[in-house]
């Protein structure tokens, strides 16, 4: 309850940033974990973990050698994140620096993104620049996923955010409904 709140709160603040009321549920938490291909990466990135959903999950499945960094531009969420999981790697930074962020720890590429990102409401710029450090940051093969809320897919920039996905990169998967997510969503899952 009080996650949720927070994630109210932010949305309140920030919906450009945050673009959720709620944060996401285990099954779709689960389900982008599941088609990023966490248990087999090595490097693993997330591009806006909030208020850490998808971080905890990621961090309960990688492998124990397996790098992880979570990039977060909201100073609150990364304050709350850097509290709530110690352990994990979280910069306050923009996803759009993911090459260099990958740079300073010594990497070159990363086997899979992670994105929570509110891609809808982005400008097609925001969007375009955000997609382009994503697909310069995976290695040839990685996978990049993200999700999309069902009603999303009747806005323009929903249906934009899905042609330049399918521009982007070599494969893209629309997976099943969760149902059980406030609003319901599908995870896109992206190959280089």
């Amino acid at each position: 309850m009080k996650e949720t709140l927070l994630f109210l709160r932010e949305f309140v603040r920030r919906p450009g940033q945050v673009g959720a009321i709620a944060p996401s549920s285990s099954y779709l938490t689960a389900e982008i974990v599941r088609q990023a291909g966490v248990r087999r990466a090595n490097t693993i990135v997330e591009f806006g973990p909030g208020t850490g959903s998808f971080t905890r999950e990621i961090l309960r499945q990688k492998k124990e050698n397996a790098f992880f960094v979570g990039i977060e531009m909201n100073p609150k969420l990364v304050e709350i994140l850097r509290r709530n999981l110690p352990g994990a790697n979280i910069v306050s930074e923009s996803a759009e620096n993911t090459p260099a962020i990958l740079k300073n720890h010594h990497l070159n590429e990363a086997d899979c993104i992670v994105s929570g990102l509110p891609w809808a409401s982005f400008p097609a710029e925001l969007q375009d620049n955000l997609l382009a450090a994503a697909i310069q940051s995976l290695r040839p093969g990685g996978r990049f996923a993200t999700f999309a809320y069902l009603q999303g897919l009747m806005l323009p920039s929903g249906q934009r955010f899905r042609k330049k996905l399918r521009e982007t990169f070599s494969k893209v998967h629309s997976g099943r409904i969760i149902w059980k997510n406030l609003p319901a969503a599908f995870v896109y899952r992206c190959v280089k």
